[in-house]
C-alpha cells in the first residue's frame, strides 16, 4: 500500500483523504489552517447545502464548465452516494426547495463533526498549520516525472507515494484559498486556464438599486440579455444590495454571463409577475385600481408590491405616489404594467473573490484524467475539488464536484 499526502482540509481534500484509507493506504492530509473546513462552514449561510438531490443527468446539466470531464466522477459517487454517506455516519438530512440538501440540523459543523470523525476512524494523520510549500517529483525511466514528495514551509520534506491536491481556489481568500493548487500545477508542467470570480453577486449602474438594498424578491423570473440575445433565464429568489445584485438567480446567472459582461454591460430584467400574463396582470391593477379610486396611488402599490419598492416604482412609472387614483391615465397604467413585467437594471461588473462562492477556470482538465482524476503529466499527483477548471450553478453542484473528485482521486490512488 501507498503512502499518500492530501494537500487542503476542505471537502474534496477530506473525502479524498477517507477513500484513499479506506482503501488501506497510510494517509496524511495537511491543511494550513487551524482547522479542518473552514469554507465548509461558511456555505450555504452556514447551513451547508451540501449536494443536490438530483440525478447524474440533472448534475451534468447544472455544470457550466467542462460537463464531459465530471461524467465518471458523478457516475461514480453520485448525490444519493453523499447523502447516504452523511445519513450512515448518523447526521440526518433534508431536502429543500430546488432539490438544495442540507443537514437537519441546519449547521455545516455537523458536516465537517461527521468527516473529521471518519478521517480520524481510519487513522488519517491531520497536520494543521502545515503549509505545503513544494511538490517534490523525480524522473522515471520513461521520461515521465513521478510523485517523490513534499516540502513544508517549515523546509521539512516528507516523502509520499501519491499527492492529492485538493487546495480549492481563489475565491473567499479569508479561508485559505490563495491559489497554491495552481501554483503546484503550473510548477509540474500543468496548464492552468486563467481564474476570475463565479457564482458572485453583479453590481449595477442605476442609482436607484441602493434604495432598495436589503429587499428579498421571492417567485420572480430574471433574464439578462445583451441587446436582443437572452443569455440568461430562470426563477426563484434575488436581491438587491448597496452596489446592486445577489441572491440564487443572480449567482448563477454570474456563472452564465462572466466573459460577455467582462466584455460589456447587460440588461437584467426582473418579470415582478411571473405568474400573471399581461392580460392577467392588467385586470388585477384595473380590479385595484377601481377599488381605491379616491385613494393615493401608493395605496395601491402597496397591494403589488414591497414596501421597499414603492417608491421606486413610482418614480419608474413617472407617476406621484400622492396621486389619486382616479386620475391616472390609461397610458400610466401601461406603463406601470410594462415596468411590472420587465423591472430593468444595467448589469456592470462581477464583485471581487471576497465575495466569490467559487473560482472560475483552473487546472485544465486535458491534463487530467477524468476517470481516476489523475494528472497525464506526473505519475502518482491527483487534483479534486475547485482547484480543477469545472464549475456549476449555485444549489449544492458544486460541493457535489468536490465529494466526486475528491472520492475518484482517493479510489484511484
Amino acid at each position: 500500500m501507498s503512502t499518500v499526502a492530501v494537500i487542503g482540509g476542505g471537502a474534496a481534500g477530506m473525502m479524498a483523504a477517507i477513500t484513499a484509507a479506506q482503501n488501506g493506504h497510510t494517509v496524511c492530509l495537511y491543511e494550513k489552517n487551524e482547522k479542518l473546513g473552514k469554507k465548509l462552514f461558511i456555505t450555504g449561510k452556514g447551513r451547508c447545502n451540501l449536494t443536490n438531490n438530483s440525478s447524474v443527468e440533472e448534475l451534468l446539466e447544472a455544470v457550466c464548465e467542462n460537463r464531459r470531464f465530471l461524467y465518471s466522477a458523478f457516475y461514480g459517487f453520485d448525490s444519493q452516494s453523499t447523502i447516504r454517506f452523511f445519513e450512515e455516519e448518523g447526521m440526518p438530512t433534508k431536502t429543500e426547495r430546488g432539490q438544495r440538501v442540507f443537514p437537519q440540523s441546519d449547521h455545516s459543523s455537523d458536516v465537517i463533526a461527521v468527516l473529521a470523525r471518519v478521517l480520524k476512524r481510519y487513522g488519517v494523520k491531520i497536520c494543521l498549520n502545515q503549509e505545503v510549500k513544494t511538490i517534490l517529483t523525480d524522473t522515471g525511466r520513461d521520461e515521465m516525472p513521478y510523485i517523490h514528495g513534499l516540502r513544508l514551509s517549515s523546509g521539512h520534506e516528507v516523502s509520499a507515494d501519491a499527492v492529492i491536491i485538493a487546495t480549492g481556489g481563489l475565491s473567499y481568500p479569508s479561508t485559505g484559498s490563495t491559489g497554491d493548487g495552481y501554483r503546484f500545477a503550473a510548477e509540474t508542467g500543468h496548464q492552468v486556464i486563467g481564474c476570475s470570480p463565479s457564482l458572485v453577486p453583479i453590481e449595477t449602474k442605476e442609482d436607484w438599486a441602493p434604495r432598495m438594498q436589503g429587499l428579498s424578491l421571492r417567485n420572480v423570473e430574471v433574464t439578462v440579455c445583451d441587446g436582443k440575445k437572452e443569455l440568461y433565464r430562470d426563477f426563484g429568489e434575488m436581491m438587491f444590495t448597496h452596489y446592486g445584485v445577489t441572491g440564487p438567480l443572480i449567482l448563477s446567472a454570474s456563472c452564465v454571463i462572466q466573459k460577455r459582461l467582462s466584455q460589456h454591460p447587460l440588461t437584467l430584467n426582473i418579470d415582478l409577475k411571473p405568474a400573471l400574463d399581461r392580460e392577467q396582470l392588467d385586470r388585477r391593477i384595473l380590479r385595484e385600481f377601481q377599488a381605491a379610486q379616491n385613494k393615493q396611488f401608493k395605496t395601491v402599490l402597496g397591494t403589488l408590491f414591497p414596501a421597499k419598492m414603492i417608491p421606486v416604482i413610482a418614480d419608474r412609472a413617472e407617476i406621484p405616489c400622492d396621486r389619486p387614483i382616479h386620475e391616472i391615465t390609461r397610458a400610466q397604467r401601461e406603463r406601470l404594467l410594462q415596468i411590472t413585467k420587465c423591472f430593468s437594471l444595467t448589469l456592470t461588473h462581477l464583485r471581487d473573490y471576497n465575495e466569490a462562492i467559487i473560482t472560475r477556470g483552473g487546472v485544465s482538465v486535458k491534463d487530467v484524467n477524468p476517470t481516476t482524476m489523475e494528472s497525464k503529466k506526473v505519475k502518482g499527483l491527483y487534483f479534486a475539488g475547485e482547484v480543477l477548471d469545472v464549475d456549476a450553478l449555485t444549489g449544492g453542484y458544486n460541493l457535489q464536484i468536490a465529494w466526486a473528485t475528491g472520492h475518484a482521486a482517493g479510489a484511484s490512488v
